[in-house]
C-alpha cells in the first residue's frame, strides 16, 4: 500500500454547523486541503464522509498520519524532513 502525500504538517481548522458535509481528503493530493477535489482518481486512496456533530471548529490532519481521521492527532510534529521530501 503506497502512503498519502504529506499536505501539510500542522492541522486544518475548519468551522462547521451541526449535520454539514464534507469530504475529507485522504490522499494528500487535493488541491483544497483539507476537502477531496477528485485527484485521488487513478489511486488505491478514497475520500472519507465527515459529519459535523455540533456546530463547531474541527481539526483535520493533514499530514495523513493521524490514528484519529480525519481529526488532527499531533502525529505531524514526528514527521522528519526525509519523510516530508520523499512525500513531494
Amino acid at each position: 500500500m503506497n502512503k498519502p502525500k504529506i499536505a501539510a504538517t500542522r492541522p486544518a481548522p475548519v468551522e462547521l454547523k451541526a449535520g454539514q458535509e464534507i469530504y475529507w481528503c485522504a490522499c494528500g493530493r487535493s488541491q483544497n486541503q483539507p476537502y477531496c477535489d477528485g485527484s485521488h482518481q487513478g489511486t488505491e486512496f478514497s475520500p472519507l464522509k465527515f459529519i459535523a456533530e455540533k456546530d463547531d471548529k474541527y481539526f483535520f490532519c493533514q499530514c495523513k498520519r493521524s490514528t484519529r481521521l480525519p481529526y488532527c492527532d499531533g502525529s505531524h510534529k514526528a514527521i522528519t524532513q526525509e519523510e516530508l521530501d520523499a512525500s513531494t
